[in-house]
């Protein structure tokens, strides 16, 4: 974590708390040219989950299994965020943007009508290892022009509670602290949180939002549920409740995200993501046609 200074962050009470759905444990698959990663928030998930189609982790200190990385490939009506905890990943894509992805950065992109990118690493070895999430579009915001935003480990706002609990505020707001990125229509919440020992942490959730806790260090506990490493906890969606609270006996990472439901029809074909088969046709037509490497 960066020593990023954030003014005294505001206390958030939860008086009724939301318990646990279920576990998941994710799938080991590949991506790209054979980069090893595990697909923790999968197809099947996506109408629980709404707004999220996809989180995939990945984490590995031999570079066979990274080395690859994710050559020229396009998208199309959602959005990918990309969480780096180490490594360096550097993106182009077709609208003309380049970036390097570092320790704690954040790649945000808005994939809209269609963008072919890359993403390749900066590294022969040493530890690769972040995560990313995949974001739905509204039906409205699906052809909107692809948009890019490379945020720096040190431009993540972050802050610790009195409990010692340190926070990274990708999207949304937590304790009065604003996130990196704010999004209206779905109002995601990304946050990463860090136990350093024993402590609760507290966060006011909208009743209506779906929302998932993935836990990538140590092991926590959400009301009466252990959640281990490597587990995602999908949180009950109860009409009374105001929030969540985890609890750490150690020291423990997870990562807390949550959204407002978009509750409309999801096709996808792999990276293109619409709302009927007939959009899906005119996707792969469009690409096929080389429409995603046009100028705006």
């Amino acid at each position: 974590m960066t020593t990023t200074a954030i003014a005294a962050p505001t206390a958030e009470t939860v008086v009724r708390p939301r318990g646990v759905e279920r576990l998941v444990a994710g799938t080991a698959t590949s991506d790209g040219a054979g980069v090893k990663l595990t697909r923790v928030l999968t197809q099947s998930l996506q109408r629980r989950l709404d707004p999220f189609l996809m989180l995939d982790a990945f984490g590995t200190d031999n570079p066979q299994d990274y080395i690859g990385g994710f050559p020229d490939h396009p998208h199309r009506g959602f959005e990918t965020v990309t969480y780096m905890i180490a490594g360096r990943m550097r993106h182009r894509d077709s609208a003309g943007n380049e970036g390097l992805l570092d320790n704690g950065g954040v790649q945000w992109m808005t994939a809209g009508r269609g963008v072919v990118h890359s993403e390749l690493p900066e590294q022969e070895d040493g530890r690769m290892e972040g995560f990313q999430l995949w974001l739905n579009l509204a039906a409205k915001d699906k052809m909107t022009k692809p948009w890019y935003q490379d945020i720096p480990n040190a431009a993540v706002p972050e802050f610790t509670t009195p409990e010692g609990v340190a926070v990274r505020v990708i999207a949304g707001e937590a304790h009065g602290v604003a996130g990196a990125v704010q999004r209206e229509t779905t109002e995601p919440l990304y946050l990463d949180v860090h136990f350093n020992d024993a402590a609760g942490f507290a966060k006011r959730l909208p009743a209506t939002h779906n929302a998932f806790v993935y836990v990538y260090r140590g092991n926590v506990r959400i009301g009466d549920t252990q959640v281990p490493s490597q587990r995602m906890a999908i949180l009950n969606n109860d009409a009374g409740s105001d929030g969540i609270v985890i609890h750490a006996d150690g020291p423990a990472r997870v990562l807390l995200i949550a959204g407002r439901p978009l509750n409309e029809p999801i096709a996808q074909y792999g990276p293109f993501v619409m709302n009927s088969n007939d959009q899906i046709f005119e996707a792969v037509r469009d690409f096929q046609a080389g429409r995603f490497t046009e100028p705006a």
